[in-house]
């Protein structure tokens, strides 16, 4: 495990715990994960980065009928991104202005995409959610479709529960595929490695 895979997946883990702070800032829309998050700390007063971290675990844990094996990396997800968002939630200002608002949810949609790059271009390991739509695709579900209705599903849990829907939720919807497509062949680490030694 080269230490350039590795500086690729903490950093990416990092930059993605920022990108999340940065979106629940901006107040105009979550993804449909965080939406649950936040519906879920809203309820319960529980700090959205603790809520990030025992979701990502419970999701761990329904990879085990899967027979889905975690990585580093996907272990490090579950921890690493909810301590960092909680860190980040502490020291960023509430905006005002909804122009200063709008930069900080495109700033956390670009940075979400580049950290999305880094950790999954490290190849240690898919996060909780990812390996959860990919272990139901191995079972004969179509990956779209799993996408699909577990998205769909924990967005509207968290919306019932107080979290933010709006514009920002449409907007990443819309562009963290092409972006997180984009950065992710661009930071393949793990592949280009193969490709120098094989």
């Amino acid at each position: 495990m080269s230490t350039s895979r590795l500086v690729n997946l903490y950093l990416g883990l990092v930059l993605f715990g920022v990108s999340v702070a940065l979106m629940v800032r901006a107040r105009l829309g979550l993804d449909p994960w965080d939406v649950l998050h936040q519906g879920l700390s809203e309820r319960t007063g529980i700090g959205l980065g603790w809520i990030v971290i025992g979701v990502g675990a419970l999701v761990l844990l329904m990879w085990w009928p899967l027979h889905q094996r975690p990585g580093l990396g996907t272990v490090s997800n579950v921890i690493v991104v909810g301590l960092t968002a909680q860190g980040a939630l502490a020291v960023l200002p509430h905006p005002g202005p909804l122009a200063v608002r709008f930069a900080f949810l495109l700033v956390g949609i670009v940075a979400n995409s580049v950290a999305t790059g880094m950790y999954i271009g490290a190849g240690l390991g898919p996060g909780p959610r990812d390996g959860l739509m990919t272990g139901l695709a191995a079972r004969g579900h179509s990956i779209r479709l799993m996408r699909t209705a577990i998205e769909i599903s924990v967005l509207a849990a968290g919306w019932l529960l107080g979290g933010t829907v709006g514009v920002g939720t449409v907007l990443y919807a819309l562009s963290i595929g092409p972006l997180a497509q984009f950065f992710i062949h661009r930071m393949n680490i793990a592949d280009r490695k193969v490709a120098l030694h094989g």
